[in-house]
């Protein structure tokens, strides 16, 4: 069986852990920059309140529940897995310091007991204070640590239209002050963003291959109900990619990112009864095998188009 064209997670984790590993997603309840009136209102033109986060402060008990009846299910559903702590929603290290501490005191527990292999936490490269690098520096001692970034784009204008309110820079900046502290990188990007197009998606893979994030985690760019976006779509201001234009700028982005890298996800995943757009009647194990049969049919692979 010839070797697979890209990377994906599944053999990258066998690889490190030995075994299968599986997330466990925690709510913290934290909120963003962008949504607490501090740089915008609203988060993201894309994000749902619900898909991202309750907004209400969870306590460490609450944590505690939540990682707990996860590796229930882990137990039950895969005796020999390992679990991956995800602190999932929102900005997780937009936060006090207090705050974080009580956060991640029952993920250390577990850690501890050896029933969490990994910490995931995902935040966005403008609130990343030092002493939460320093808090984080302290479990990779322990378990890998993974802080998920989200870039989404390379283009700084694109950027503010989406309401992010950051730069590529300071993406830049914080993913190589996660590495000097010891900590892996997984870099978030959506293709067909309103004003990026196919140039686009080029630029983000390629910034994510020069900063060396060990993970990538990429998806089209979804419509969802009670969200910016979804006004912006019923006016008819913006397109989404139908599946056959997707797998091509995807193929594309591949091939620009450093042929080490780990893709974590290439494909979104939302309930249809809340996305707008697209309703593409194939199923997400399908874009794995036409982005397959797509760099066969260009005879290239992941990291074929790096930069040197």
């Amino acid at each position: 069986m010839s070797r697979p064209r890209f990377n994906t997670l599944a053999p990258a984790l066998r690889a490190a852990f030995g075994r299968p590993m599986y997330r466990v997603a925690l709510d913290a309840g934290s909120t963003c920059p962008n949504r607490d009136g501090a740089k915008g209102l609203g988060g993201c033109v894309y994000c749902t309140v619900e898909g991202s986060g309750t907004g209400a402060l969870r306590t460490g008990a609450e944590i505690e529940a939540q990682l707990r009846d996860g590796l229930k299910r882990i137990a039950r559903r895969k005796p020999a897995g390992g679990c991956i702590a995800y602190l999932q929603s929102y900005s997780n290290t937009y936060v006090e310091r207090e705050r974080l501490v009580e956060v991640l005191t029952p993920v250390r527990a577990r850690i501890a007991s050896g029933e969490v292999g990994c910490l995931s936490i995902a935040t966005r490269p403008d609130t990343l204070p030092d002493w939460s690098l320093e808090l984080l520096q302290e479990i990779a001692k322990d378990v890998p640590v993974w802080v998920e970034l989200g870039l989404e784009s390379a283009n700084d204008q694109v950027l503010d239209d989406i309401q992010r309110y950051h730069t590529a820079e300071e993406f830049r900046v914080a993913v190589a002050r996660c590495h000097a502290a010891g900590l892996e990188t997984v870099g978030h990007a959506i293709l067909g963003l309103p004003g990026d197009g196919r140039e686009g998606a080029h630029r983000t893979a390629e910034l994510l291959a020069e900063v060396g994030c060990a993970g990538v985690k990429v998806h089209n760019l979804m419509v969802l109900e009670r969200t910016i976006l979804a006004h912006w779509w019923r006016e008819g201001r913006v397109d989404v990619l139908d599946h056959e234009t997707y797998v091509q700028w995807l193929a594309d982005f591949v091939e620009r990112l450093a042929p080490e890298q780990v893709l974590h996800r290439i494909t979104g995943d939302a309930p249809l009864e809340e996305r707008l757009a697209p309703r593409w009647d194939v199923h997400k194990n399908a874009i794995r095998e036409l982005l397959e049969a797509e760099l066969e049919q260009r005879g290239t692979r992941q990291g074929s188009l790096v930069r040197a």
